[in-house]
This record gives structure tokens, sequence and C-alpha cells, in this order.
């Protein structure tokens, strides 16, 4: 593949091949834009099928990154990471140690975090070489579990939508579908429940779905029926591309807002959600409370001001309804829209300013 093409394309910074023998490491890290600041973003672990495909996933992952931390409001831009293996059989310490040394030697530029396929151990063995590390042990003086933070940003700004699409904030007495009831879901289903709201939830693993039933009086039903049930608000909580040209047909909710990463298949998708009168909360938006949560850990971490700074997702959502609303076009427009315009600011307003203890400069 021409992979100067493709940064080209989207403007991406930096993309940088990693590769240590006596560990097996095999890694690209992208940098996609640091207007904001350092890029910020998670390290993937995934068998890719072939090393393109582990490009074209960096390249898409860094920049829906930057995206993602230019909506949150973060001093921070996109970047990514993926260790090209089998993270169930392949990983070892020194290939963490190895790829710990490549991110110190971008001295700040790219800072990682936990994503698919790694863990807070991994994180931690990364931190042996390099401070350009989140997501690491509380022994550390860091974040530890993101899930409940996570599902949190996800309930207030739930709340934003239901206020947009239902003309109320308050989700008391409101039937609200939950599809994958995992670690975030699981939070999220816990906070609805406190202030009222009526489960409906699903999973394909059967123990999830149990606990949600016995302790939140949630009602079960199959994977299949999820998305045709009748409810006020849908939350997708499991896979990406759930909201598509089959599915849509299919959905009674007036409101979407849920966790999962990737929710529209096509943009044409979210064109569709704008038609159909249904109050769609971009999925990078609702979801951004975990990157909140360890970009805090760069100032020292406090959880008290982390989930102070997740509070402002309602105002972020709101402000995505606002922008599509004033400029008719559909929410997923409105939210890049938003994103754009903050680098943007930032990129043409003489930009140097001091992040974590060194300077960044802006594009120009």
């Amino acid at each position: 593949m021409n992979v100067f093409s493709g940064m080209i394309a989207h403007d991406y910074e930096q993309v940088i091949f990693c590769q240590d023998r006596t560990s097996g490491l095999k890694a690209v890290i992208a940098i996609h834009d640091t207007t904001l600041g350092p890029a910020l973003g998670g390290t993937r672990m995934w068998n890719y099928e072939t090393e393109e495909a582990a490009v074209e996933d960096v390249l898409r992952l860094s920049r829906g990154m930057t995206y993602k931390n230019a909506a949150a409001g973060l001093n921070l831009g996109g970047g990514k990471a993926v260790i090209i293996g089998d993270a169930r059989t392949d990983k070892n310490p020194e290939m963490f140690r190895a790829f710990g040394r490549y991110i110190q030697g971008l001295n700040g530029r790219y800072i990682t975090a936990e994503d698919v396929g790694t863990t807070v151990e991994d994180m931690d063995i990364i931190h042996q070489e390099t401070d350009y590390v989140t997501g690491i042990s509380q022994a550390f003086g860091a974040s530890g579990n993101p899930s409940p933070v996570t599902a949190y940003g996800v309930y207030v700004g739930m709340k934003a939508a239901a206020k947009a699409g239902l003309g109320t904030e308050s989700l008391s007495g409101k039937t609200i579908a939950v599809q994958g009831v995992g670690n975030v879901a699981y939070h999220l289903c816990k906070h609805l429940h406190e202030e009222g709201a009526q489960l409906i939830v699903t999973d394909i693993h059967q123990p999830s779905v149990k606990r949600a039933v016995d302790e939140f009086g949630a009602r079960a039903v199959d994977p299949t029926e999820i998305l045709q049930v009748d409810c006020d608000i849908l939350a997708p909580c499991a896979l990406g591309g759930v909201l598509n040209e089959d599915t849509l047909p299919m959905i009674k909710a007036k409101v979407i807002a849920g966790a999962a990463n990737n929710q529209l298949n096509t943009n044409e998708d979210g064109e569709r959600l704008q038609q159909m009168g249904i109050a769609y909360a971009p999925d990078y938006v609702i979801n951004a409370g975990g990157v909140m949560n360890v970009a805090d850990e760069l100032n020292g971490y406090n959880r008290e001001r982390a989930f102070k700074k997740v509070e402002t997702i309602f105002d972020n959502v709101s402000r995505v309804f606002e922008i599509a609303k004033t400029e008719q076009i559909a929410t997923y427009r409105a939210a890049d829209r938003m994103a754009e315009e903050r680098i943007e600011r930032m990129r043409y307003s003489g930009g140097k300013f001091l992040q974590n203890g060194y300077h960044i400069l802006s594009k120009r």
C-alpha cells in the first residue's frame, strides 16, 4: 500500500513502524494531529490478516481520536497504536518494554493507554520504560478501571439526548433498551435503574443478562429482538455498525444514545437517522468519559476532578444537537464540525502553549 497517500488524504503527521526481533514486537504508531496537544490514544493488540490491514486500522483509529479528544474539550491530539499479534498467545513482557522504549523515543508526542487486546498490566510494563502512558495501576497513582467513568459519561450524555429528543432530561419512567451489558453497560444500567428507568437488556453472555435482571429488574430479550422493542431510548453498547440500512427500519426508539464505538455503519446511516427524526448522540462524543478520565492522570489523577470533567459531556452532546438544529444537518456531521472548529481555532490563533511540561507547536 502507499502509506503516504493515506497520510496526505487526511493530513496525518507521523507514522512509526516498530520492531523488536527478540520479543517478536511488530507495531505501528500513528499520530494524526497534535494541534491541541500531544496525541493520546490506546494501544490495540490484534491478529491482523495483513500488515496493510494493521496500517489502515491504526490510521482510522488515530484520526478518530483527534475528533474524540477535540470534541471532549481536551488539550490533546489524536494518536493510536497497534501491535500485530494474538493477545492470548503472543504477549510477553519484553514486547511491551520494547514498545515502551519506542514511545519514550517520541518524547511526549504520543501518550498511550489500554485498548482492545491490552490490559492495565500491559500498561504497567510499558510504564517501566516511559512516563508517556496512562491507564496504569492505581498503585502508581492512576485511575484504575475506566468502565464506571465511561458509563457515567454515557449516562449524562443520554440525559442531554433525551432532552433533545423527548423534551426532558429526566429518565425516570422511560423505557431504555440496552444492547450489550458488559462492564460499561452494567454501570450505565445501575445509573438508569437508580433514576427509575425501565430496562430491557440483551447480551450473548447470559450471566451478564442474568445480573442485570436480578439487580435492576430488567426484562431480558433475545439479541435478535433488541432493536425492535418498543422503547423511548436505544443504547447500543456492544458491537459497532449496528445502525445500518437493514436495522434502522426496525427501530422504534426516539433517541439513540449508547457506549459502543462506530455505531453508524456508514455516514449515510447518520443521514437516515436525521430523516427519521431520531435524536442520535454521536458515539465518540457521548462515550468520551474514558479518555477524559485517563487524561486527568497527566495532571496527577484526581477522581473528583475527573468526574467533574466527565459531566461536561452533557454540554457537549447538547451542543451537537444545537449545531445540528441550527444548520439543519445530521448530528454525526454536527459532532465533526464541533471538533474541527475547535482544532482550527487553535491552529490559527498563534497556537503555542505549554502542555504537561513541554511545548507543543500548532500547525501553521
